[in-house]
């Protein structure tokens, strides 16, 4: 009977313990939405743009625990796990990523504790160099903690199984860890408060979210936090500059110049679909031999609404080859053409100029490939830049224009369009910007949709009575 009063308060003190250990409240519910989606993505390269006390931090110490102790709900687990966690130095190490991980450890998981400075016994006031816990699968795991002051040459020599950054790295730090994940085909994940503008991460991991399969992004604010009281919010909002709430609330990264098109977001963003003939419109071409040329196909409901359908975005090649690739997308698409079998398009007017060996325009050449072009383009830098916008974000706030996951470059420049010093945009990495506005310039306010003849209702109405087997 003694023994098993024993067993019965040995099971309860176990329980009492779970229920009390901060791990499990985030399992039960403490974790939010947007922390969710962070935990149950599964692509290699993962980042979490947040404001502070957005809860960014807490997803990425959860994250290495679950992973470390094998205990991940949404990824495959396995023992023996060997992992870094990177912060920018051993203080900031000790006062946030080394504290969060330790509030989520229980100690009966931790094996062994290994300090670069300091005491075991009291690893919260000194620097943790590593922690070895106990796997559920019986092996054992090993957090190792580094920071980026010890430079480039501290991260070198070892297999993992993955890495958190705890703030941005160094380029060359990010690019480092990147090579000890790939023997165990390992994985990143980064939460940072992008202070400090338009870095590396800005371009290789932001702008590229759309266009590579293995990364993965999103964005964090103090709204997304169910925990943060609204008077707190409003509080702190108040204490500061516009700028810096951008940055430190919604985690956006902040540019000494603004984004031509700050209407751009996941809104304008959908995945494809058949494109009804009815709704094809016509292409746009911006030119470019060494620099890349940009070809996007547009279309339009009877609603005024615009589409991009697809891209061809190369740099490097002739104009038979761009006339082929562009021929191409267009019979895979199924795209219309005139009646002698050509393609439609605008192009840059500075098409019309002649060629290096002053024989032929690259308009002309064009013509001879196949592809109509036309360059009686309306190149008014700020009507266009108006227009764009009042699509990508009308007064009635539902979208207009449309951009097709596909088109990722298009995707991309949206995203990295400033304006200048001289109140224009920057003239970089801009050619589907020129042929979009080329385009929506074009554009009548009025879409005129097609008059049925009575043929033709007559056919429609007989194929509905078909469908519905009336017939």
């Amino acid at each position: 009977m003694k023994e098993i009063l024993q067993q019965i308060h040995s099971i309860e003190r176990e329980q009492y313990r779970r229920s009390v250990c901060p791990l499990a409240r985030y399992n039960k519910g403490k974790v939010h939405l947007k922390q969710m989606a962070f935990h149950k993505c599964l692509k290699r390269n993962r980042w979490v743009f947040g404001g502070n006390r957005s809860g960014k931090t807490e997803c990425g110490a959860v994250e290495t625990v679950w992973l470390a102790r094998g205990i991940h709900p949404y990824r495959k687990n396995k023992s023996n796990v060997n992992c870094w966690v990177v912060s920018l130095s051993q203080q900031v190490q000790r006062e946030v990523a080394q504290q969060k991980i330790m509030n989520y450890l229980d100690k009966n998981w931790i094996e062994e504790i290994v300090m670069s400075t300091g005491s075991k016994s009291s690893p919260e006031y000194g620097v943790i160099d590593c922690i070895v816990i106990k796997n559920v699968f019986g092996g054992k795991s090993k957090i190792g903690f580094k920071s980026c002051e010890a430079g480039r040459d501290k991260f070198q020599g070892t297999s993992l199984d993955f890495v958190w950054f705890d703030e941005e790295p160094p380029k060359d730090i990010y690019d480092e860890c990147k090579m000890r994940i790939l023997d165990r085909r390992g994985h990143i994940f980064g939460t940072m408060t992008p202070l400090k503008g338009l870095t590396w991460v800005y371009d290789e991991i932001y702008l590229n979210s759309h266009n590579d399969r293995e990364v993965w992004c999103e964005f964090m604010e103090w709204a997304d936090n169910p925990y943060l009281s609204v008077d707190e919010v409003d509080a702190m909002s108040k204490s500061m500059s516009a700028d810096m709430l951008d940055s430190r609330r919604y985690g956006h990264f902040a540019s000494s110049c603004g984004l031509v098109y700050g209407e751009f977001s996941d809104l304008n963003v959908i995945p494809p679909f058949d494109v009804p003939t009815e709704w094809q419109d016509t292409l746009s071409i911006d030119p470019g031999l060494n620099n890349p040329l940009s070809c996007h196909w547009y279309a339009r409901d009877f609603d005024g609404n615009v589409y991009v359908v697809a891209e061809h975005y190369q740099a490097g090649r002739d104009i038979a080859y761009h006339a082929a690739k562009i021929k191409e997308i267009s019979t895979l698409l199924n795209w219309k053409t005139d009646k002698f079998g050509r393609t439609e398009a605008l192009i840059d007017s500075a098409a019309n100029q002649r060629t290096l060996n002053g024989v032929k325009s690259v308009a002309e050449l064009f013509c001879e490939y196949g592809i109509l072009v036309n360059a009686r383009v309306n190149k008014n830098l700020y009507v266009g830049i108006n227009k764009v916008k009042s699509l990508l974000k009308p007064l009635n706030g539902k979208p207009k224009l449309f951009v097709f996951s596909n088109c990722v470059n298009m995707i991309r420049e949206f995203k990295s369009y400033f304006w200048g010093d001289n109140d224009s945009p920057v003239k970089r990495d801009d050619h589907a910007m020129d042929e979009l506005r080329y385009y929506i310039v074009s554009l009548t306010e009025k879409v005129e949709k097609p008059v049925k003849t009575w043929v033709e209702a007559d056919k429609e109405k007989l194929y509905r009575k078909l469908k519905r087997g009336r017939l």
